[in-house]
């Protein structure tokens, strides 16, 4: 029986590779990989240079070493430009990789925002935000590797040597552009307490993702909507809540939950800053309608410059009985530059 779910799992993720239009990827722990989630985002910060790494592991439970990985790198910066307004520029680079069938997909992309201030003083604001990016992406699969159903015997076994009938695939990568604009705004109340709303449009151009040159298979565009903040609800606790809404073609997924923030180290110390979340994840099924895909728990310790971050899905889906209920755990490294100039306070703490 646990042979056949696995089975059962593995053709699954097959069927929504193949069918699926070749979804984006996502992090549980989006709130820290900023240039992933809006071009808007790009040096929105209370820093000069930012670092960040992210990386995801899921399925490893039932496909081991077939696991989907996923990681992603980022640099951005921020550029001052007059009293109060900053231009921000930044690059990342993103791999994925899903299945035995080895289906990849590598991004490189360059990001520019402008930031400009609608009002406020010295220590609060409102910002207006517009962002934009772009680049390049190459998608490739081995064929080889790929199981079909016509190919097992009904009985749990798989011969690769039966012909599937499947034809019409001509090439094993290929490579498209990519393009994405983003807004958010903000407003920061004090030192402690902020709040932003954001939006995002990825795949502006809907690239052909077909891997038969002769056929067309658009990429769906991505529309994302983004909210959080931070409310310190006492000298050292608060809230730090969050939300994203993505819709790409039939997929439609919602993220939410916040983190309860802890502040350590005694006053005029280094800041240090613990936190400690639960999150929900629900999604669509073509099938049966919305469902709860995972419970996260994630965790994040602050010190001084660096943010690191770790976070797990367990599975609600109806996919458990497959996966004993695991899901997939994430890293997330965050570095920030101060730098020589120090101005004012900007914005929120990403």
């Amino acid at each position: 029986m646990k042979r056949i779910h696995t089975l059962f799992l593995a053709l699954f993720m097959l069927t929504l590779m193949h069918s699926g239009k070749a979804q984006d990827i996502h992090f549980s722990q989006f709130y820290l990989s900023p240039l992933n989630l809006n071009p808007a985002m790009t040096g929105v910060m209370n820093a000069n240079i930012r670092l960040v790494a992210n990386y995801r592991n899921q399925w490893a439970s039932v496909l081991r070493s077939n696991a989907f990985n996923t990681y992603s790198i980022s640099y951005d910066q921020r550029v001052a430009v007059g009293r109060n307004d900053y231009f921000g520029v930044g690059g990342a680079f993103w791999g994925d990789r899903a299945g035995e069938a080895n289906f990849q997909t590598l991004t490189g992309k360059m990001a520019l925002s402008y930031s400009k201030k609608m009002g406020g003083g010295r220590n609060s604001g409102q910002y207006l935000v517009v962002g934009a990016e772009g680049g390049f992406a190459q998608r490739s699969i081995d064929f080889l590797k790929l199981r079909w159903g016509s190919q097992h015997d009904g009985e749990g076994g798989f011969d690769p040597n039966i012909d599937s009938g499947e034809t019409g695939f001509d090439r094993d990568n290929f490579t498209f552009a990519d393009m994405a604009a983003g807004l958010m705004w903000f407003s920061v109340l004090d030192a402690n307490n902020n709040f932003y709303l954001g939006a995002a449009f990825h795949h502006l151009n809907r690239a052909n993702q077909s891997f038969d040159s002769t056929d067309e298979d658009l990429l769906y565009s991505k529309l994302t909507l983004h909210a959080g903040g931070e409310f310190m609800v006492g000298d050292r606790f608060g809230l730090v809540p969050g939300v994203i809404v993505m819709n790409q073609g039939p997929s439609f997924q919602v993220n939410a939950g916040t983190s309860f923030k802890f502040l350590m180290g005694s006053s005029g110390a280094q800041y240090q800053a613990f936190q400690i979340g639960a999150w929900a994840r629900i999604a669509n099924n073509t099938d049966s309608g919305i469902l709860s895909d995972a419970a996260i728990l994630s965790t994040r310790f602050d010190y001084e410059n660096f943010s690191l971050g770790f976070s797990y899905d367990i599975n609600i889906s109806p996919l458990s009985t497959a996966s004993n209920s695991n899901g997939g755990f994430e890293f997330a490294l965050v570095y920030k530059i101060l730098g020589p100039e120090r101005r004012n306070l900007y914005c929120p703490n990403f």
